[in-house]
């Protein structure tokens, strides 16, 4: 059973060694609204009003996560068009953020930087779904040069002049490091409901539903059979999946249950969710929300 075709990546939890210094690059760099703080942790989302898109928490002395490790590559912030993604790429240069590099990956243009943990990030605009190449069935997606000049140009002659964020930016992505892409795709595909997108990318393996590109990229480029990284390290503490339909979620918990998989019930009053690890000990929350009518 594939989950149903609406699910999102609801939410990204990282950890990070400085709240003061990481909220300064969140909300006043990247543009997000902080919803509350409590203690070393905060919550942030794009327009200003739950739910959180973003939960930073600092570890006071957390270590940088070895390079040789299983955990995050990067959290993928989805803008809505591409002069959203132009205005943000704009005040970013204003303010001297660097930047890791810049792709045109023929379904989507992609600016790449990192938090100043040096947790990855990547701001993204998708092409229109008729534009994206398929081949049997899967999605061609290419790492080739991106124009950023002329990307720059548009966002330097917007009239806009906030310095938030699009209010429609959501996380359209999660890209992780495994250890093994088989045993990250039963897990990902066989025990969670997603399919596989693209194969054909060298190390890299990439699920969705709904015939997107990409859910949650999953590679092996920090080598094979890497450990996971350290409890006392910055980066991944946990990604949340939502699912719109309760037979889906429930379905999904059963089968992981069966499986013999670790569960933690997280249920609130305003929602069910339950969290499950994947081989390679990163949290995974599945969370029913009803799609909003």
């Amino acid at each position: 059973m594939t989950l149903s075709t609406a699910i999102s990546i609801a939410n990204v939890h990282l950890q990070v060694s400085d709240l003061t210094r990481s909220l300064g690059f969140y909300q006043n760099a990247l543009g997000l609204q902080v919803l509350r703080a409590e203690g070393q942790t905060a919550w942030l989302s794009a327009n200003g009003e739950p739910p959180h898109l973003l939960q930073i928490s600092a570890l006071p002395n957390a270590l940088p996560r070895p390079p040789r490790t299983s955990g995050l590559f990067h959290v993928a912030f989805r803008l809505p068009d591409r002069l959203a993604l132009a205005r943000l790429f704009y005040r970013l240069v204003a303010l001297e953020v660097p930047f890791q590099g810049f792709a045109d990956h023929a379904v989507s243009e992609a600016l790449y930087l990192a938090d100043p943990d040096g947790n990855g990030l990547e701001l993204y605009r998708d092409r229109p779904r008729a534009d994206w190449p398929f081949t049997n069935g899967q999605v061609q997606m290419t790492t080739d040069p991106l124009d950023v000049d002329r990307l720059l140009h548009e966002g330097t002659h917007s009239l806009e002049t906030s310095h938030r964020i699009d209010p429609e930016t959501d996380i359209g992505h999660i890209h992780l490091q495994v250890g093994d892409l088989e045993r990250a795709e039963r897990f990902y595909v066989d025990l969670i409901g997603m399919e596989v997108m693209q194969r054909s990318y060298p190390g890299a393996l990439f699920i969705a539903t709904d015939g997107y590109h990409h859910h949650i990229g999953l590679n092996i480029w920090a080598g094979r059979n890497v450990p996971p990284a350290p409890e006392n390290t910055v980066g991944l503490r946990h990604f949340s999946i939502a699912i719109p339909d309760a037979d889906a979620w429930r379905a999904k918990l059963n089968k992981m249950q069966t499986a013999g998989r670790t569960i933690k019930r997280l249920d609130e009053i305003d929602q069910e969710s339950f969290a499950v690890k994947d081989d390679d000990n990163i949290e995974v929350r599945l969370v029913y929300r009803p799609t909003p009518p």
